[in-house]
């Protein structure tokens, strides 16, 4: 049985030597590599092509969902496993809509993350259900083995919302700027919390910049059409 080939990344090193020294212990895990910043993570998956990347979320380096796409795009194949502090279902819903397959806290048991690299490397979803992030985030599906449930897909105009929600903006700034009533901004709003299950500015910000929305949604980057 050919085992199944992991890539820590995580900026303490003493974790990473205990995550190696526990994760060689098992037949069927080896550890190929270790990367200690979000940079490195991206060089390290596209040189390793490893079949796991345990990922944490809080290395130095661009931002986590900026990371996580990086690793995919530098090797299509791997998947990518969060390993993390942040109990939080906010977290949770920015790395899987990023691409990762699966989120675990660190203060889960030894043999939770075992079956969380075994779980994702077999094409399925893994979401740490014991600690509270699970049952508020995203209500993963039971259809099928593997079928997540990613959060829905956000129009333009909802993604709009969203920036300027997560930039500061007042409903009153922001109905002025799409040009729309206050009232059909408080719809978005409300259709945002329920598409994505936040609640409160502070949870569509961490959202909004985990997702790359404050990166890649910049009016000032897109040409104006004449």
């Amino acid at each position: 049985m050919t085992a199944i080939r992991v890539l820590i990344a995580d900026d303490h090193s003493v974790l990473r030597a205990g995550l190696r020294m526990l994760l060689n212990a098992q037949s069927d895990i080896n550890v190929v590599g270790e990367a200690a910043d979000g940079l490195d993570v991206t060089k390290k998956a596209r040189a390793l092509k490893p079949d796991v990347c345990l990922l944490d979320l809080s290395m130095p380096g661009p931002r986590s969902g900026n990371v996580i796409r990086g690793v995919l795009q530098a090797s299509p194949n791997t998947r990518v496993l969060v390993l993390t502090m942040h109990d939080d279902a906010a977290y949770l819903r920015s790395a899987l809509a990023a691409g990762a397959s699966g989120y675990l806290v660190k203060k889960a048991a030894d043999s939770e993350l075992m079956s969380a690299i075994r779980a994702v490397h077999a094409g399925r979803t893994f979401v740490d259900l014991t600690h509270g992030v699970g049952e508020a985030s995203l209500s993963l599906s039971r259809k099928s083995p593997g079928e997540g449930q990613r959060p829905k897909k956000l129009s333009a105009q909802e993604r709009r919302v969203l920036r300027l929600l997560a930039q500061g903006h007042s409903n009153q700034q922001i109905a002025d700027k799409i040009r729309v009533s206050v009232k059909t901004v408080e719809t978005y709003r409300t259709r945002l919390s329920e598409k994505l299950g936040l609640k409160g500015r502070a949870e569509l910000y961490r959202f909004a910049a985990e997702s790359g929305i404050l990166d890649t949604d910049s009016e000032q980057r897109r040409p104006q059409r004449r």
